[in-house]
């Protein structure tokens, strides 16, 4: 398995990250694990044609739950089975009282129940399923050397797809609120106390959108399409993760690495 490189932290690590991205992609994306999962997923998702055939699959739950970020619930088989049967139509659906939007985007992307035909036999769905594991594998792999270059990935990634959503602003901040790898780049990026979470949800929504205008000149989500605005947001995470972690670093390594940034 290619195992990433990033050698440095901070925003010098994410400017390293970015300029060999395509590079380091590639060459994870052609690793045999890889390579073997995904196509044994293209090859077999037809034959799944309910939730129970898809949670009695390991091989295939295991691509299904990495393409959203799920992985960690490869045993939470129940949950899954029922996250993907009572889909998201119904407001009561266990999806939608979760706290976290991933369980939602599982359901909907699979919609066992709700679709007019199965999506798992229509042509290109497994590799609309592959091409999402793909990214968040790889974003895995940047993680378990910095978590925080892990965090940044995903949310480059993300929040184009929230910029350019039909959503209300509001239901779009709500998403960033539900999904916690968002949360906590935005919550870093904010300067927000660890206790932020305990607030009722009315209120952290007040806060995240006075916090993101007036820190981060965020006056819309809308600008989050731009690239040069979400660096800004990345930025603000990087900096303040690193400070927050300078606690462990001698005074020297933490001069070196705002040279370096």
């Amino acid at each position: 398995m290619f195992q990433p490189v990033v050698p440095f932290s901070g925003v010098s690590g994410w400017v390293f990250l970015q300029n060999t991205l395509e590079s380091q992609t590639n060459a994870f994306e052609k690793s045999p694990e890889i390579v073997r999962d995904t196509d044994y997923f293209e090859k077999t998702i037809a034959t799944i044609h309910t939730p129970e055939d898809l949670v009695g699959d390991r091989r295939l739950l295991r691509v299904a739950l990495g393409a959203f970020g799920l992985q960690d619930d490869i045993d939470n088989r129940y949950l899954i089975k029922t996250v993907l049967e009572e889909g998201t139509q119904d407001s009561d659906a266990l999806a939608n009282r979760l706290a976290d939007d991933r369980y939602a985007r599982l359901s909907e992307a699979f919609g066992f129940g709700e679709a007019e035909t199965l999506r798992t036999i229509e042509t290109g769905f497994g590799r609309e399923i592959t091409n999402l594991f793909r990214t968040r594998e790889f974003e895995v792999a940047v993680g378990e050397r910095n978590e925080s270059m892990r965090l940044a990935l995903n949310a480059d990634r993300e929040l184009v797809e929230i910029a350019n959503s039909s959503s209300s602003e509001d239901a779009r901040w709500f998403q960033i609120l539900g999904t916690p790898p968002l949360r906590t780049v935005f919550e870093t990026a904010l300067g927000l106390p660890s206790g932020f979470a305990q607030l009722d949800i009315d209120r952290q929504l007040e806060v995240f959108k006075e916090k993101s205008q007036r820190t981060l000149g965020l006056e819309s989500l809308d600008a989050l399409a731009d690239t040069e605005t979400r660096e800004a947001v990345l930025h603000s995470f990087l900096v303040r993760d690193q400070i927050q972690s300078a606690t462990i670093q001698s005074p020297m390594s933490i001069a070196l690495s705002l040279l370096q940034a």
